[in-house]
């Protein structure tokens, strides 16, 4: 019994072993081919040259600390691939009573927006990791995090920090206040589904699940969290001004808040 169940043993290694080396030659070769017709770097100098775009010291630290706890929170610590979130994601996939979660760090989903892929099969994410990889080597965790905050959807047609601030707060990125930072940053997940033109109330539970996260990675505490959730937000939808206040007691959050938590699917 023993030696079937090593030689099982031996047979799924070596399975998982091709497959992985498959996984990643044509990772490697398909993302030295879309290297070569579209170089990563002259998309993000693209992006850089915008009149619209926003350097990271010109963004609200509370933008940024709370983009980071709810897409990434060990941003600053792994590489180009979270390897933990990455297996964490395939077994999501692969179990069917698993919540669902991605592996795409921040800087996987900047690779995946300058190309615009927004496919989520097998091949692309390969192709996606190596890419990630060529990104962290030509700048830093900060220049990509700026990247990333200039290219997501924050909905209601609004590409990149500064047309949300604008549009939505009438602001620039560096005067966004905790409340307003917070709400923004929970949009992007989708995007559709938390503008706040017509979804106000869900962006709003989507805030909290973002200050969550802030206090799950010890960036304020839960009485802090609880405070920023409760203050009003003053906010432009459909050419008005409008007021936003929490419709919901925070004890009835705490129950339901998990069914409105969105992690992006790799």
């Amino acid at each position: 019994m023993k030696k079937v169940f090593g030689f099982i043993l031996v047979l799924f290694i070596t399975a998982a072993a091709l497959l992985g080396g498959l996984f990643c030659f044509n990772g490697w070769k398909s993302a030295e081919k879309l290297e070569q017709a579209t170089p990563i770097q002259s998309l993000c100098e693209k992006v850089m040259a915008r009149e619209d775009f926003v350097p990271y010291d010109q963004i609200s630290p509370d933008l940024l600390t709370a983009t980071i706890c709810v897409e990434d929170g060990r941003y600053y610590s792994h590489g180009a691939v979270d390897l933990l979130s990455l297996i964490r994601a395939v077994i999501s996939q692969l179990l069917p009573f698993a919540q669902k979660s991605g592996g795409s760090t921040i800087t996987q989903q900047v690779v995946k927006n300058l190309y615009q892929q927004y496919d989520k099969g097998i091949e692309w994410k390969s192709t996606e990791i190596f890419q990630a990889f060529r990104l962290e080597n030509l700048y830093t965790k900060d220049e990509i995090l700026a990247l990333y905050v200039n290219i997501i959807n924050y909905g209601d047609e609004y590409i990149g920090i500064k047309e949300a601030c604008q549009g939505y707060f009438e602001c620039e990125p560096s005067q966004l206040n905790v409340e307003e930072a917070t709400l923004l940053a929970g949009i992007p997940q989708s995007p559709s589904s938390f503008q706040l033109s017509d979804h106000f109330d869900a962006a709003k539970l989507k805030q909290k699940v973002v200050l969550n996260a802030m206090v799950r990675n010890r960036k304020i505490s839960q009485e802090e969290a609880d405070e920023i959730y409760q203050r009003p937000i003053h906010y432009i939808a459909n050419g008005y001004w409008q007021d936003g206040i929490a419709l919901l007691p925070l004890s009835f959050l705490q129950t339901t808040v998990h069914f409105f938590t969105r992690v992006r699917a790799a």
